[in-house]
């Protein structure tokens, strides 16, 4: 079943060329996983009620084209397959003709709030999204190779406005604390992210960042390297 939410770029989602930024890109992803959950009675009071939340355990988001302040978007989202304790979920973002703009793949996984455990997918669950065509992206890693040599930066404290409702940091968060590694001149055409644990109020995240040509990667971890996520940026390349 694929859920579509739609509307005009906000000023507060673009960035100082008047571009969609990357950030509100993620959240608007995020937003319409929540809302088809929302509509399907199974949203944030249903998973609170049954001590179930999903977790973010991955995902590749791929932009082709950054859309510009007013023009209208349409979001899609669809579940394509339940395994075990695992969901997995595309992403469409669109423009008023159709054009596909951007799209993103992502690995949920269901957990006991109560043991902190993974939890099958209930079959009632997962009858209720539906299933749909998986998009064809070019990478489907799930692990991302952490860099041997890296520069140590300046920590990030977890802040109260940094957590959601699952008391977790939330996942477009560790985006934007990555994101500001990034050099100025480097043009962001994919963001990969890897989820190991989740960081809560008042956690310190230690980033080693490590920058290539075409790739920026940087690891929010704990004082002992220990990765909490590790976010890793591709270049558009020239030709």
């Amino acid at each position: 079943m694929v859920y579509e939410m739609n509307g005009n770029v906000r000023y507060s989602e673009v960035d100082a060329k008047g571009q969609m930024t990357w950030l509100a890109l993620l959240s608007y992803f995020q937003d319409c996983s929540v809302f088809q959950s929302e509509h399907l009675n199974m949203g944030v009071r249903y998973l609170a009620e049954h001590h179930m939340a999903w977790v973010l355990s991955s995902w590749q988001v791929r932009v082709d084209e950054m859309p510009y302040l007013a023009d209208e978007i349409h979001v899609q989202t669809w579940a394509y397959d339940f395994k075990g304790f695992y969901g997995y979920r595309n992403f469409a973002l669109n423009n008023a003709e159709g054009k596909r703009l951007a799209c993103a793949n992502s690995i949920w996984v269901l957990v006991d709030t109560e043991s902190g455990r993974p939890l099958r997918v209930p079959q009632d669950m997962g009858d209720t999204y539906g299933m749909d065509e998986p998009l064809e992206l070019s990478c489907t890693e799930r692990k991302i190779r952490v860099p041997e040599n890296y520069e140590e930066k300046e920590p990030v404290r977890v802040q109260k406005y940094f957590i959601d409702t699952n008391h977790h940091m939330n996942n477009e968060k560790y985006v934007m604390i990555a994101q500001e590694f990034v050099p100025e001149h480097f043009q962001i055409e994919e963001i990969r992210v890897e989820y190991k644990k989740a960081a809560v109020l008042d956690d310190v995240l230690y980033p080693r960042v490590t920058i290539e040509d075409h790739e920026v990667v940087t690891v929010l971890a704990e004082e002992n390297g220990k990765p909490y996520a590790i976010v890793k940026f591709l270049g558009r390349k020239e030709g």
